[in-house]
């Protein structure tokens, strides 16, 4: 193929796209935004499910513990030192800690909470909580002996904040002389945290000394929470774990158990959702064969004369390929550039949204608001798979192209 001849399919088909007279029918548009609104909707749900899995990784599963070994009699100081980071590579820290359920009071109203002791010093390499505090530091709660870390949405529905008391009541009675009266405290809030997840409304943390008193333990704790390098490498610390401490004396559960399933949940639908939604890209995709099928029949003339002028069957096959090719990558980077748009813009609107409206729609979620993470690959991936798709559509009518006979076409000009 010559120099002029290996260039002449690009500018004609330039020329056609651009030109004062252009050859894109109403067809050719129709696919060309349906490219771009199919695009756009891949883009934006794409990234709204892995907003979700990278809050579920980064968010939930750095408040809450990898794993947890509770003893069935409760685990002593000894056995707790024994499980320590040089059992397994992927053990990065242990802590202690006692947790039980009890009831919190202030100005009146009662809430149910989920009361967890722990060590400070232990327990801030077991969990990023202290990240999610206005002090950015567990110590705090070691300044008070009876002090109490809240959730941030617990605290807004007791009304109280930081250097309030609350009323930590627990569910077992002591015996008096004028009958059973539940064990209570009174708790100086010392801070607050605001991880934007279901513990903001249900968790409450205390000295671990503070606990083993008012649950009872003596020198015991409940159980053992631990932090793992890699999320979804269990087995061989349940292992290693068990080796110290035999399954008849504690009981092992990952987050797996509590979360696992949430987490292969949004694998599945984003998987299930990306080929759904590339139907859509077909369906434009078909539109773009429509289109061009149309734009061959409207330039059949200037086919011949291409072909009579000696251009090769490959070069008006190329023309046609080339068209098609530009119309999809104008969609496309359209679909991707009002996609990442709309994606970034989502999180602001769906607020504002729910503040005008008074809703609350993410309840039913682990976290309370709606996120997107718009990834690099995907994009790549989304926008490949597009093109792919479109460059097999503009085969048929390229090849059409090149089935016109000069002698029929131009036997009537």
């Amino acid at each position: 193929m010559r120099k002029t001849d290996r260039t002449l399919p690009f500018w004609v088909a330039i020329r056609y796209l651009s030109g004062k007279k252009s050859s894109l029918t109403y067809v050719s548009r129709l696919a060309l935004f349906g490219l771009a609104l199919s695009v756009t909707v891949l883009v934006v749900v794409l990234s709204v499910v892995n907003g979700f899995e990278r809050e579920l990784r980064e968010r939930v599963l750095a408040v809450l513990p990898h794993f947890t070994l509770e003893g069935s009699g409760g685990l002593t100081m000894t056995q707790v030192d024994q499980l320590n980071s040089d059992l397994h590579p992927n053990l990065l820290a242990v802590a202690p800690v006692v947790q039980g359920t009890a009831l919190i009071s202030a100005a009146g109203k009662i809430r149910g909470v989920k009361v967890t002791g722990i060590d400070t010093r232990s327990y801030d390499a077991v969990t990023d909580l202290a990240q999610f505090l206005s002090s950015r530091d567990l110590s705090v709660l070691r300044s008070q002996k009876y002090g109490i870390l809240l959730g941030i949405n617990l605290a807004e529905d007791l009304g109280v904040g930081v250097g309030d008391s609350v009323k930590l009541i627990l569910p077992s009675a002591g015996v008096t002389a004028v009958g059973a009266i539940p064990r209570q405290r009174r708790m100086e809030v010392v801070d607050i945290f605001a991880s934007r997840s279901q513990l903001d409304s249900q968790a409450a943390y205390i000295n671990l000394a503070t606990a083993q008193r008012m649950f009872r333990t003596g020198t015991r704790v409940h159980s053992v929470q631990g932090r793992l390098q890699d999320l979804f490498v269990i087995q061989p610390i349940r292992q290693v774990v068990h080796q110290e401490i035999p399954p008849g004396q504690g009981r092992f559960r990952s987050w797996m158990s509590s979360h696992g399933g949430l987490y292969q949940a949004i694998a599945v639908q984003k998987l299930t959702m990306f080929v759904l939604l590339s139907f859509l890209v077909g369906v434009a995709a078909f539109n773009l064969v429509s289109g061009l099928v149309m734009i061959v029949e409207q330039r059949k003339q200037d086919v011949a004369v291409l072909r009579t002028l000696g251009a090769s069957a490959r070069s008006v096959m190329l023309i046609f390929c080339v068209l098609g090719l530009l119309l999809a990558v104008l969609g496309i980077g359209l679909g991707l550039v009002v996609g990442v748009a709309l994606a970034l813009a989502l999180p602001l609107a769906f607020e504002w949204g729910s503040a005008s409206l008074g809703l609350n729609l993410m309840t039913q979620y682990f976290i309370s608001y709606l996120p997107v993470d718009v990834r690099t690959a995907d994009l790549l991936q989304i926008g490949g798979g597009a093109l792919l798709i479109s460059f097999c559509s503009t085969i048929y009518p390229a090849w059409k192209a090149t089935r016109l006979l000069p002698s029929e076409v131009l036997a009537h000009e």
